[in-house]
């Protein structure tokens, strides 16, 4: 495609572009940045990997990109994390500091399945995907659907206070969309969500809305 002399591609929006002074609160989630295990595709749930170099330096841009979105210097109203380490750096990195950190915002358990590549379960179950197959020893969508369900919970309770964070991981937090919206857990796969991307849920006139989906940090790395 030809640019205008001078350009050199499409110009990137800004991050604070529609972030208006009628803002209402909204519900932020942020992935956590990359690790060695989500950067080779093993599903990681339970397993407490730390954050690559990379990870921690889109951990810190994300922290900045949060910034510009909120487009307010005041404290969330709250923040939690899931308790694995690389989402607390990564919400450390972030300049974050978490009301609490529980167990409802950790990761779709994998059972059998942890540390495996999608690749090679499918040499024993074919076209498996955590979206449509089970998963032994691990959870069934409704039940983390029901954890998704209680965390939004909270997070509308607070939103009367100001904006909620909530640190976490890939899987659950695109369940966790797909909930905000009223679609099944399962439907969390048509949302994309790469390392240390933020997810912005709000709403319009009361209906809830997908108001951003997978800001990425790029340029602030």
């Amino acid at each position: 495609m030809w640019w205008p002399p001078g350009r050199v591609g499409p110009a990137r929006p800004t991050y604070d572009q529609g972030v208006a002074a009628d803002r209402e609160p909204a519900v932020y989630l942020i992935r956590h940045g990359e690790t060695e295990w989500s950067a080779t595709g093993k599903h990681t749930s339970y397993t407490d990997v730390p954050l690559t170099g990379d990870g921690e330096r889109v951990a810190r841009a994300a922290g900045a990109v949060l910034a510009r979105l909120r487009g307010t210097d005041e404290r969330p109203a709250l923040v939690l994390s899931s308790p694995r380490r690389r989402a607390l750096r990564t919400a450390e990195l972030a300049g974050l500091t978490p009301d609490e950190v529980t167990d409802e915002l950790a990761e779709w358990n994998y059972g059998e399945y942890e540390g495996l590549t999608t690749p090679e379960i499918r040499r024993t179950v074919d076209g498996w995907t955590v979206w449509t197959h089970p998963v032994p020893g691990g959870e069934e969508p409704a039940r983390v659907a029901d954890r998704a369900d209680a965390v939004l919970a909270r997070a509308r309770a607070a939103l009367s206070r100001g904006d909620v964070v909530l640190v976490g991981h890939g899987h659950f937090s695109r369940v966790l969309t797909a909930r905000w919206i009223g679609l099944p857990a399962t439907a969390g796969v048509h949302f994309a969500l790469e390392a240390a991307g933020i997810v912005v849920l709000g709403h319009e006139r009361g209906v809830p809305q997908v108001r951003r989906l997978n800001v990425p940090p790029w340029g602030l790395v």
